[in-house]
């Protein structure tokens, strides 16, 4: 059976005319899981009891289950349980410019990046878009706020998701829905350069974020292994592309890792590869988990790559620190539950 969250407005108006039945009843439901945040079809008033009937037979209206959470300061950080077991993360963030969520697109990741916690747990399926939606609707109704912000940087690639993460976008974004703006949601990829041509075709107004990680291909490729088959001679091309027909600014994330790609040297280097592009890059303090030897940069060390990289005129902020007090780092609250089971 179907979940409810899974549909578009579009699907559901094509729905109701399917049931000879005018395609306003879409909107109609809409407001009502959106704006009103009802969980039982019962609770939708001003639809025909016979129309709910229907409703009841055809979809479900579900919801998560919060397995537990971690409260740390201007942070919460879940693991939900979904229908099948499996278990995902998201974490609400608190911002001067509103809450913004990180939810996640796939439970568990093939991406094998070695400095992260979710890609030592591999992939066991894609997340439906009802499972994203349900994400966000959760939060707030958990914590009584209104999300503002959601970024798709949790577990899993987005891109490796692709169909189910635009349908997810398209119905958070939708007018009658969640109404969170397009400006307001950030989709995130390591590089998986055929998709990123196809979000390009597909025209969506959402932000592009990169996971870059290396200024060069050598260094990229032993951290990320889909460099080796996207490799920056054609990911860097693809992105400028992106910038090209859209014109919009691309954020670069970088997480800087103590001995690795965090000297001067890599800064210049990184200088040198994004010179002239419309980004920025966002230098991400590495959160330290007990599985990867990778070391956070101390501080010295991540403002004389942030000097380098404005010295050479580049867009550059740093990623406020949300604490490893509440298992931050991608994942580890899934790998450490998984463990103490």
């Amino acid at each position: 059976m179907k979940n409810i969250y899974d549909c578009t407005k579009e699907e559901l108006e094509n729905y109701f005319i399917s049931k000879n039945e005018k395609k306003f009843k879409a909107t109609q439901v809409y407001e009502w899981l959106y704006q009103k945040k009802i969980n039982s079809f019962d609770d939708m008033s001003n639809i025909k009891k016979d129309i709910i009937e229907e409703l009841k037979k055809d979809f479900a209206i579900s919801s998560l289950k919060i397995i537990t959470k971690q409260i740390g300061k201007d942070v919460c950080k879940y693991l939900f349980e979904l229908d099948d077991k499996n278990e995902i993360e998201a974490v609400l963030m608190k911002h001067d410019y509103g809450n913004s969520l990180c939810v996640s697109s796939q439970v568990g990741c093939n991406m094998g990046c070695k400095f992260c916690e979710s890609g030592r747990l591999k992939k066991v399926r894609n997340l439906e878009a009802y499972e994203m939606v349900l994400q966000l609707l959760l939060v707030e109704a958990d914590l009584n706020i209104r999300i503002s912000h959601l970024v798709l940087m949790g577990i899993g690639e987005p891109f490796d998701n692709y169909d189910n993460v635009i349908k997810f976008i398209d119905i958070i974004n939708d007018p009658k829905g969640l109404a969170l703006g397009s400006r307001h949601i950030t989709v995130s990829t390591s590089g998986i350069v055929p998709k990123i041509k196809e979000f390009i075709k597909d025209g969506k107004q959402v932000n592009l974020a990169i996971s870059l990680h290396a200024p060069n291909n050598e260094l990229r490729s032993q951290l990320m292994p889909v460099n080796r088959a996207y490799s920056l001679d054609i990911l860097i091309p693809t992105i400028k592309e992106y910038i090209t027909k859209t014109n919009r600014r691309v954020t670069f994330e970088y997480v800087l890792l103590k001995g690795v790609n965090d000297s001067k040297k890599h800064a210049l280097e990184l200088a040198k590869l994004l010179d002239k592009m419309n980004c920025y890059v966002n230098l991400i303090p590495y959160n330290e988990t007990s599985h990867i030897e990778y070391k956070k940069s101390d501080q010295d060390t991540i403002m004389a790559f942030y000097d380098v990289l404005k010295k050479n005129n580049i867009g550059v902020t740093i990623r406020r620190e949300f604490g490893s007090s509440v298992s931050a780092a991608c994942g580890q609250l899934r790998a450490k539950h998984k463990e103490e089971q």
